[in-house]
This record gives C-alpha cells, structure tokens and sequence, in this order.
C-alpha cells in the first residue's frame, strides 16, 4: 500500500483527494499547512507527496526543498489553482516530478 501525504491549505481539496486516493487503495496522511505536511513527513514513511504552491505559513516551494533534502527520491507533485510558468519551472528545477493546475 502506498502512502500520499496531502498538504493543501483548502479542507475540501484535502478530503476529495484522500477520498479519491483511499478509493483505489492507498493510505492517505493530510495536512492544512507547509510546517504540519514536513512534521508528518519527518514522522512517518511516507511514498508520495501532494503538496499545493499557496499555504498559510510557508511557501510550498519551500516545503518542496525541504522534503527533497530530507529524501531526494521521494516523488512530489505540486499543485496550484493560481501558478505561473515560471513557478512551475522553478518547481520542476527544485525536483518536483509534476506541476498539476487545480482545479484537478
């Protein structure tokens, strides 16, 4: 079983994607801000990441950076309702397997 953790600051994002990722058989971690999304990383195994661009306390940019210094290989897929080129090509250059634009 796989297990996705989902940070997005908007509660409705959080539930239909954890629904959706339960559904076909994955165990699913949440979290509503960038700091709660790197403590769960940091306390569990986790094997994917969803992570939006826009969150309350930090920058998913940043959490982005942090979760690959922390495991490299872990594949992260940002998200965002509101991005630009260059966001995501900064994503894609910081080691983002994706950049996905919401709504989903």
């Amino acid at each position: 079983m796989t297990r996705v953790l989902i940070i997005d600051d908007e509660e409705n994002i959080l539930k239909t994607l954890s629904g959706i990722l339960k559904g076909e058989g994955h165990e699913t971690v949440t979290a509503a801000t960038g700091g709660d999304g790197l403590a769960r990383a940091g306390e569990q195994a986790i094997d994917c990441v969803l992570l939006d661009v826009w969150l309350p306390d930090i920058d998913g940019l940043q959490v982005l950076r942090e979760l690959k210094r922390e495991d490299p290989m872990r594949p992260v897929i940002m998200m965002s309702g509101h991005s630009t080129i260059s966001t995501a090509v900064e994503a894609t250059k910081l080691g983002a397997f994706t950049f996905l634009e919401k709504p989903l």
